[in-house]
């Protein structure tokens, strides 16, 4: 509503992705959302776009991300967060989680004191969500870019005053099922409306298997900071690549995993098992450089972020418009294929489908319109065109 009245906004001769093929439908926005989808020719509307047989898709959700053009999600403040989210708008993504990375108590909290600051304010870009908690309950062995002195043994009183300061929005955890204790804990990390994911683990391959039977339904970019598949020991990696409920992320960025290698987990987990995460640092959108990921140093050279200290890769500088194209790529699979990796996957994954993820009647105005080439041309968050 805007002063009071309702608005609306016709989009008309538009292929939709809807039912996982591409329809020719109008779509009627009305006050953030999707109000009628097919002919709706005869409403009297607001304002009228002819997107002339351009593709409209659902907009992106990326749950898995550390920041973009200059911003620290660990270090952000409200104006920051804001500055992100109109970044991604650009890049196709309408909805995101903001992945803290571990840190101390004290700058958690801060995070999730700005993430509130921010929802105070008046958006002009994608919407932040939510938390996603990237530790610290980790495997120091596999720490990646963590720092070690950091890292904890299961605390649900510190995870739960994280959620009570976040009202309830923390809404993803990574998880390392070989520390100890952290298996019997996910029912009550779930309990706490926290989706768990494992990763950043050596796990042998029954233990992440407890893990799963215990509730944990995602795997945090996986093939990356994980014991990898051995003929006698599958491990972690093939315990989630086996179960046909667990949820794959994926950077696909060309470094983190090999295209060969993107097929080879698409063709085992199905093409509704796999979530696009772009695992992105403040470095996105700019050029090579010296930044920051929570507390350590990340030098990029050719867009590719390492720690400064050693070398171990740190993150990425992907958007999700290019992992679009990667996927594409690397795959060969046609658009209908892959848009499901980028969308309905991850809101299934954190349990907002409800609102986000496809383009049906009530649910959030979320559209992104692609050109031939697949390039991110417009960009419509709660019905408000943000790029």
């Amino acid at each position: 509503m805007e002063g009071g009245f309702s608005v609306k906004t016709l989009i008309k001769n538009a292929s939709v992705y809807h039912n996982h093929r591409f329809e020719t439908l109008d779509i009627l926005l009305e006050d953030g959302r999707i109000a009628r989808m097919g002919g709706c020719g005869g409403e009297s509307c607001d304002k009228v776009i002819d997107a002339g047989g351009s593709r409209v898709v659902p907009g992106f959700l990326d749950i898995h991300t550390h920041g973009a053009v200059g911003v620290d999600v660990n270090g952000a403040d409200a104006e920051g967060f804001e500055k992100i989210c109109r970044f991604f708008a650009s890049q196709g993504t309408t909805s995101w989680l903001c992945s803290v990375l571990t840190d101390t108590k004290e700058q958690t909290m801060q995070a999730i004191d700005m993430y509130k600051e921010w929802k105070k304010t008046e958006h002009h870009g994608a919407n932040l969500m939510g938390i996603h908690l990237e530790g610290p309950f980790l495997c120091p062995d596999y720490k990646g870019a963590m720092p070690e002195h950091l890292l904890k043994k299961p605390d649900m009183e510190l995870l739960k005053a994280y959620q009570e300061e976040a009202e309830g929005e923390v809404r993803y955890i990574t998880v390392s099922p070989e520390v100890e204790g952290i298996v019997d804990f996910i029912p009550y990390i779930k309990s706490l409306g926290i989706q768990v994911a494992i990763g950043h683990s050596g796990a042998d391959y029954d233990t992440a298997r407890k893990a799963i039977q215990n509730g944990a339904l995602g795997a945090t970019h996986t093939g990356n900071a994980m014991k990898l598949l051995h003929q006698h020991f599958p491990a972690i990696w093939g315990a989630v690549l086996e179960d046909d409920d667990v949820y794959c992320e994926m950077i696909c960025d060309g470094r983190h995993l090999h295209p060969g290698t993107v097929r080879f987990i698409i063709k085992i987990k199905g093409l509704d098992r796999v979530v696009a995460i772009t695992d992105s640092i403040m470095a996105a959108g700019l050029p090579d450089g010296n930044y920051k990921l929570g507390v350590n140093d990340v030098v990029v050279v050719d867009g590719d972020a390492k720690l400064a200290t050693d070398g171990t890769r740190a993150g990425s500088t992907l958007t999700t418009g290019k992992a679009l194209k990667n996927l594409l790529e690397f795959t060969g699979r046609s658009l209908t294929d892959i848009i499901p990796m980028l969308t309905e996957n991850p809101a299934r994954l954190i349990g907002v489908y409800d609102r986000v993820g496809s383009i049906e009647p009530g649910k959030d105005a979320d559209l992104v319109f692609l050109d031939e080439g697949c390039n991110v041309v417009r960009t419509f968050v709660k019905g408000k065109e943000c790029y």
